[in-house]
């Protein structure tokens, strides 16, 4: 009996080794944490204190100190790492690691709450350009932004920062992607956009076939690789999908054959996804919000905005379709006015790392399937 209690104590043993080999690694994640002077270390370090991700923070460590006494997760977990690899390659599972690149150094002036300064903008485009490395380069898998400060860092005098506009069109540019689309995705909706930040009075001319075609696209592949199945509606620009042209032009010219070539391109490449529209905007989202559709593609910034945030704010998040790499944001800007409190909503962030996990581990399956069909 008892040779018989040993041998299912090691069958146990054994099976719960295969068990946790078998398990997927946990994603390394590059996380810039924003502007130092906003709420994005005070929700990294919430976030990352309860992630099973393996977290690195690229950023200031007085910040994140600042943010993690405010937030009640102990400064002592706090743990800068000189090489990157180090964070990823640890055991400690207490530890956030913190990693300060280097060449960019902050003081006690440029951490004050809701006052950015013009060094700290410059150390925001330094930090997602490092993180965005770490991606690139292999040692991350990948890349989670915090709030930034436009504002702050087009002012700050840095090389290449009075052209930035937004993370999407900064990382579109960087890593060269032709083909980026903005989405914002909850468990309630996912809807992406076809124009960004822009003007008003400049989206008519900048909604065309092809870059209606290239977010229908996207957002296609994007609603796939999370599992979702079903009908993909495209939102007319102009009230009632412009009444067959009495009001607006723009769903005749640019967003029906948009449409055409966006559905012969999902179909090569194998993506099932019904493509619909264009559907009045206001339609759109009220059917989305039940379940009739999976996703939305809208034509403007506030036309996906503001449906989103109404039924998922503090929980959306930021999703860059169409770069080489995967990245993910909180969907929310810096929030001067409640930064150092202690009053910031974590989820979004929270949500944001989570759904960096889903996107790599889905990358790595759809490559391991790849390889194994030949």
């Amino acid at each position: 009996m008892k040779w018989l209690k040993n041998h299912h104590r090691v069958a146990f043993r054994v099976a719960e080794a295969k068990r946790r080999a078998a398990e997927p690694r946990p994603a390394r994640l590059a996380v810039s944490i924003g502007c130092p002077s906003g709420v994005g270390p005070e929700v990294s370090v919430a976030a990352a204190a309860q992630s099973r991700a393996r977290v690195l923070l690229v950023g200031d460590l007085g910040a994140l100190k600042a943010a993690a006494r405010v937030r009640e997760v102990d400064p002592r977990r706090l743990a800068r790492v000189e090489d990157p690899r180090e964070a990823f390659d640890s055991a400690d599972e207490e530890a956030i690691f913190v990693y300060e690149p280097p060449g960019i150094a902050l003081g006690a002036a440029d951490r004050i709450p809701g006052r950015p300064s013009r060094a700290a903008g410059a150390a925001q485009l330094a930090w997602i350009d490092a993180a965005t490395d770490l991606v690139t380069t292999g040692v991350a898998d990948a890349l989670v932004t915090g709030p930034v400060s436009k504002d702050a860092i087009a002012r700050s005098g840095a090389k290449g920062a009075r052209a930035f506009r937004g993370h999407t069109e900064h990382l579109a540019e960087r890593l060269d992607a032709p083909e980026v689309t903005m989405a914002f995705w909850t468990d309630r909706l996912t809807t992406s956009l076809v124009t960004t930040h822009l003007a008003l009075a400049d989206v008519p001319a900048a909604i065309t076939p092809d870059e209606v075609a290239r977010a229908v696209y996207w957002t296609g592949r994007f609603v796939a690789q999370l599992g979702a199945r079903g009908r993909l509606a495209v939102a007319a620009l102009n009230p009632h999908a412009g009444e067959g042209g009495l009001i607006g032009t723009e769903e005749q010219r640019a967003i029906e054959p948009g449409i055409v070539r966006a559905r012969k391109r999902l179909e090569r490449a194998g993506v099932e996804v019904l493509v619909e529209g264009p559907v009045p905007a206001e339609t759109a989202f009220r059917l989305a919000a039940t379940g009739t559709y999976v996703a939305v593609v809208a034509m403007y910034h506030d036309q996906a905005t503001i449906p989103m945030k109404l039924l998922g704010f503090g929980e959306a998040v930021n999703v860059s379709l169409g770069l080489p790499i995967v990245r993910t944001s909180v969907d929310h800007g810096t929030a001067y006015d409640r930064a150092g409190k202690g009053t910031a909503d974590a989820r979004g962030m929270i949500e944001a790392l989570s759904l960096a996990q889903i996107l790599v581990r889905s990358s790595v399956d759809s490559r391991v399937a790849l390889s194994g069909a030949g």
